[in-house]
């Protein structure tokens, strides 16, 4: 059965996209075999400090944007927030940590990492696992995850070659493929983070979506796997 590919687009440093990971690893769970994900990552807070700042001029500042995130976030019970988070230690962008992800990706594509789902993580791959842990080195821990020191320390506990990585960058391959990420979110219109692309660009999920409703549209293109027919969903 040929598999259907999702492009999954978020900035690493959304809060909204942190909270979702929970649907991911349902929907992982539910569809492993039927589904292929692809993590794209968009720049929403590739100028984090200037996006706050100007963004919540009138509303409070860092302050107020903390405060915001806090009171969505009280909600949610399977994930936490610092209550200084946005307040110390901030990243300038989110840019510099997705480079990291993506010479991760490269590692990945080339073998060089393991690709397959680790009970010990939780039913995540590597990759995963290292996505995972840096959200959490932000929002629970305000690590400033811009850093390379702070990337290096959380890809030595997980075993992934820290040189391979820096060549990665170095060489501009991670760069290559960042811009091709680029690419990607201005040919489907992706809107912001998070959004799941379905259907070669045909039907788009963008924002705070229950996994519920991400669950019909696979439903939908498992029942109707022909090429290039509009899906009902």
């Amino acid at each position: 059965m040929e598999k259907i590919n999702i492009d999954y687009f978020t900035d690493v440093l959304c809060v909204w996209a942190y909270s979702a990971q929970i649907r991911m690893e349902e929907l992982r769970k539910n569809y492993g075999d039927q589904v292929s994900l692809r993590y794209r990552f968009i720049p929403i807070f590739g100028a984090a400090k200037h996006r706050i700042s100007k963004g919540w001029k009138d509303k409070g500042g860092f302050e107020g944007f903390n405060q915001s995130l806090q009171k969505s976030a009280s909600s949610w019970e399977h994930i936490t927030l610092h209550p200084k988070v946005w307040l110390q230690n901030v990243p300038a962008s989110s840019t510099s940590t997705h480079l990291y992800l993506k010479a991760i990706q490269i590692l990945e594509n080339d073998y060089t990492l393991s690709t397959q789902i680790q009970t010990v993580f939780g039913g995540r791959t590597l990759f995963e696992e290292f996505f995972w842990r840096i959200r959490c080195a932000f929002f629970e821990k305000t690590e400033n995850i811009a850093h390379f020191e702070v990337l290096d320390h959380i890809a030595k506990d997980l075993n992934i070659p820290i040189d391979s990585i820096h060549e990665l960058i170095n060489n501009g391959e991670a760069f290559a493929e960042l811009q091709l990420d680029d690419d990607a979110k201005q040919e489907y219109q992706v809107p912001g983070s998070p959004t799941l692309v379905f259907n070669e660009g045909r039907q788009r999920l963008y924002g705070n979506v229950g996994y519920r409703i991400i669950e019909a549209n696979i439903r939908e293109l498992l029942q109707n796997n022909k090429s290039g027919e509009a899906s009902w969903c």
